[in-house]
Order: C-alpha cells, then structure tokens, then sequence
C-alpha cells in the first residue's frame, strides 16, 4: 500500500511541475510580451509629446517605470515557477544565477559570499533553499527600498547557514526576532517562514527600521544530508 502511496505523490508531484512550467511559458511567451509591446509605445508617445505637452512626456516616462518594474517582476515569478533540478553540486552555480540576474534586472548592488563549491543537502532542500533567496530578493525588490544587498552561504555547527542583508527600509519591529518570536508578532516574511519550517530549520530576521534588515536561515544537514 505504501508503494502505491509513493507513486501516487510522485505522479502528482510531476504533474504540478508540468502545469508550473506550462504556466511559466504563458507568462513569458503572453503576458511579458505584450507589457514589453505597450513600454514600446509608451517611449514612442514620450518621444512625440516631449516638446509640446512635457508634462504628458513626464507622466508617459513615469508609466513606463512603472511597466518596467512589473516586467522584472513577472520574470522572477517565471523563474520561481519554473522546475529545478538541482543536487548539492548545482546549488552555489544556481544561487550566482539568480542574484547575477536580480541585480541586471533591478540595478540593485547586489553580492554573493559563499567559500562553498558543494552542499550536503538533498535536492528537494537545495530547491527550497533556490526559492528562498528568490522570495527574498522579491520582497527587497518590492517593499525595501534598499540600494545594496548582500547574500552569504556557508556551513556553520552542523547547519548550512544563509544570510540576506540589505540597506532598505527594515521591518516594522526593531531588534532581532527568532521564528517563535516572529510567530507570536505577526511579523517576517510569511512565504518564507513557511519553507523554513518544511525544511526543519529556523529563521532570524533583525530589523533596524530605515537602516535595512537581516533574514538568516539554518538548515541542519543532518536532517538533509547527502553523504560523498
């Protein structure tokens, strides 16, 4: 009985990442190409209208800022949806990928500190690990404000260790707040809370309102770990 349980979870595990990429192609192949059809536009009529109506050319200029961010941000929505196949080997190579890509797309300094080449984590933790840093650098990217971000990777007492620093506008609270602390407040990335705690691990998160805010997640390799 335990063996058709576990077929039945693989098939429908595939099947969600089947309908996740499908959704991911929509998303690139539709909706991103038809914004990028309208900024397209927008700079025409911004050009045409700059000398006559300046004031219409500054609000044109405005909208497509707007179009813009909302392009960057369906891209990382497309990466987050998208399959990953990732082990222990991959993991560094992919997190380079996507903070390489969120600071193309944002402008936003961003760095990646790790002395790691491997982790010992299975793949489905090295995946949620991937979506956390992605979860974070949204949450930067929309409600921070912040001009400078810094990612750092390592092992530590057993635990690999992630951190996520930036300079922007911090969270509500000031202090240092572990997961139970930020359970009872109400406060913290919910979407990331709730990976942390299917990986077993546990989240930090210091806030200095105005001055920025610190996210520091551990996972322990022993409930994770992929022996050479």
């Amino acid at each position: 009985m335990r063996s058709g349980d576990d077929r039945l979870a693989r098939l429908r595990s595939r099947a969600a990442t089947v309908e996740r990429a499908r959704i991911a192609r929509e998303l690139h192949d539709g909706i991103i190409q038809a914004v990028m059809g309208v900024q397209m536009q927008l700079a025409a009529l911004s050009t045409q209208a700059g000398e006559e109506s300046p004031g219409v050319a500054s609000e044109l200029k405005r909208l497509d800022g707007l179009l813009k961010q909302e392009v960057v941000g369906l891209r990382q929505l497309i990466q987050r949806l998208k399959p990953s196949d990732l082990g222990p080997d991959q993991l560094v190579d992919a997190l380079h990928e996507v903070i390489d890509r969120f600071e193309r797309e944002t402008g936003i300094a961003t760095e990646f500190v790790t002395q790691l080449d491997r982790v010992p984590l299975t793949p489905q933790a090295c995946r949620e690990v991937t979506r956390i840093v992605q979860e974070a650098l949204v949450n930067v990217r929309k409600h921070s404000g912040a001009r400078n971000v810094s990612v750092r990777f390592a092992t530590v007492d057993g635990c690999c260790v992630l951190s996520i620093d930036d300079d922007g506008r911090g969270f509500r609270f000031s202090g240092r707040l572990s997961q139970d602390d930020l359970e009872d407040a109400q406060e913290g990335p919910s979407v990331i809370k709730e990976r942390v705690r299917l990986l077993g691990g546990e989240l930090t998160v210091e806030s200095d309102p105005g001055q920025g805010a610190r996210l520091e997640i551990a996972v322990p390799v022993s409930s994770h770990a992929i022996h050479a």
